[in-house]
This record gives structure tokens, sequence and C-alpha cells, in this order.
């Protein structure tokens, strides 16, 4: 019940130089759980933001009155990646020599925020839900940890995918669960979801 809503969230986007530039954005309003509206949307274009600095926007909303403030941050994009299985990051043993000096005891005060990684190898998923009518689905991965989401590409047409992607997150807080999801690509439409797995960092 604000037309001048104050929300102060903060979100990260793991933003990769392949992907599409522009951030979509829409304002929406509810007046109960089952009535939605849209009440404007606006875009923003990253490459044109400066990167390593906090750029304070006004965004006007586009065809509805009323703008949006928000803070936006481009900065490089340490310790997350996707890879293909056969470039897997932290293979290499010179790597591995590294990163076991960097979280050795006498290290590990040096930045209490960095914990260490994750590095998650998704293969395959088998006999899934079919979603479609033709008794097959359009399956894609989702990986969630804490702040972080990355997701792998659909396979179309199938039920026994093979995604063969290496991801790797760093690791902010050691209570984070892994949240592993498997969607349906439905077009324009949100995707279906077709099973999910939980894994505690603190199990691995």
């Amino acid at each position: 019940k604000s037309a001048n809503p104050q929300w102060r969230e903060q979100f990260d986007f793991h933003y990769f130089s392949d992907r599409k530039d522009m951030l979509d954005i829409e304002v929406w309003r509810k007046d109960n759980k089952k009535h939605e509206e849209l009440l404007g949307t606006c875009k923003v274009d990253i490459t044109a933001l400066p990167i390593k600095q906090t750029n304070c926007l006004e965004l006007p909303l586009e065809k509805h009155p009323g703008s949006l403030l928000m803070l936006i941050a481009v900065a490089p994009c340490t310790g997350v990646s996707i890879s293909d299985l056969c470039v897997c990051p932290l293979e290499d043993p010179s790597e591995r020599k590294q990163i076991s000096q960097r979280y050795c005891i006498k290290n590990s005060f040096r930045d209490i925020k960095d914990v260490g990684f994750l590095q998650v190898k998704v293969l395959k998923a088998v006999d899934l839900l079919a979603a479609d009518f033709a008794g097959k689905s359009d399956p894609f991965c989702v990986l969630e940890l804490g702040n972080d989401s990355l997701q792998t590409h659909t396979v179309y047409k199938n039920l026994n995918p093979e995604w063969n992607k290496v991801f790797t997150f760093p690791i902010k807080d050691i209570h984070d669960v892994l949240e592993v999801t498997v969607f349906d690509e439905d077009g324009d439409k949100p995707p279906d979801f077709l099973g999910k797995v939980a894994i505690p960092l603190l199990s691995v």
C-alpha cells in the first residue's frame, strides 16, 4: 500500500560476455495471491556502464508513470566459471597446488569471506518426467549456492540429457546448501519443474 516503496535489497548476477547485454526490469503490484498487475518496465544497457564503480540510476518506467532508483555496480567476476568437461578448471596440478596453499591453515585468516571453492560437474540426468505432449522434455539444470545461480544449456526433446558442464563457485558460507533443480524449457512460458536435489556443503 505504497506509491513510493523502498526495497533496499541487493542481488548478484553473474554476467558473462556471451550473454545479452540488457538487464530487463519489471515492476509489479499485487492485490492478493491471485491478482497481479504490471506497473511498468525498464531496461539497462550493461555495456554502457563504467566498471569498478557504483552507478546510481534513475530509470523512468516505459509507457507508465513513475521511475525506479537503483545502484548498479559492474565488477570483474572472480571464482565463478562455466566450462566444458574437457577443459575442466582446477584439474591442472599447478593450479591445485596454488589453491591448496591459498587455503592452508597459515593463510586461513587472510580473507575471512574467502572460504573456498566448490566445483560441480553436471554430467547427465536419466529417466526424467515427460513434460511435453510428445512424451519428451526440453531439460536444463540450474545450480544455486547462496546468492549465486548458474545454469546449463537446454537439451531438446530428451528424457536422458547429457550436459557435461563444469561449474565452479566461490564459497562464502560453509553452511550454504547447493540446490540443483531440473526444469523443462517451455518457450515464453515459465519453465516446468522436473525435480530437485539439495546438498549441504557440510556433507561434501
